[in-house]
């Protein structure tokens, strides 16, 4: 079989299986499909691995070895086309949309915010932004970190969200100020993030990093 056949053809195994109320045998899905048993035997085993088929007990005995039966897993297929862009667009326009949506925007980032991974022990100033540094680096913010006139900064050379943050920055950017807000303040640092520049530079955006308010 040509390795382009083969997904076209797992899938319509699965797709018999899905369509029987009752366990096949790989010989009943081999005579609907019209092909070799062990062409049906082979999508077997990468369907079962993937979690979208299972074996099941044969029915009572009868005489000689009972053959082996299968199953879908009912469930949505987690191998099929993904749109999360599409789901980012929804979202933003529907933040957009709200009476204040910075303000609504910034919260949402904060509470993703709170949720990152925290150092291991409360940090001080100094440890707290090189680990947002360390945790926006894992995000893909490709951040640097800088200073001016005395005061800490952390710049941003990448935006994982650019194409919607030039489209919509009143509401992505708004949640990456939210997001390392929540981080620090999640984390008990002694800093904070009291305002986010975008696109100070074309490739760069400055987070401004301040002492946070006692």
């Amino acid at each position: 079989m040509k390795t382009g056949e083969e997904p076209r053809r797992r899938r319509e195994v699965l797709r018999v299986l899905r369509a029987s109320s009752r366990p096949m045998s790989i010989i009943a899905i081999a005579d609907e499909l019209r092909v070799h048993a062990n062409t049906v035997r082979f999508h077997l085993d990468t369907l079962v691995g993937d979690g979208q088929v299972e074996q099941v007990k044969p029915g009572p005995k009868g005489p000689g070895r009972p053959p082996l039966m299968f199953r879908a897993v009912r469930q949505m297929d987690r191998g099929g086309t993904r749109h999360y862009r599409l789901l980012a667009e929804i979202l933003t326009i529907g933040l957009a949309a709200e009476p204040n949506p910075a303000a609504t925007a910034q919260a949402a980032g904060r509470a993703w915010g709170e949720r990152l991974k925290p150092p291991k022990t409360a940090p001080n100033a100094d440890e707290a932004i090189v680990h947002l540094v360390g945790t926006l680096d894992e995000l893909g913010f490709a951040p640097e970190r800088r200073a001016s006139g005395g005061r800490q900064q952390v710049g941003l050379r990448h935006c994982p969200f650019l194409e919607l943050a030039e489209a919509r920055d009143r509401v992505v950017c708004p949640i990456h100020l939210g997001l390392m807000q929540g981080a620090l303040e999640a984390w008990a640092a002694p800093v904070t993030v009291d305002r986010l520049e975008a696109f100070v530079e074309p490739d760069l955006c400055l987070a401004h990093v301040a002492a946070k308010a006692r």
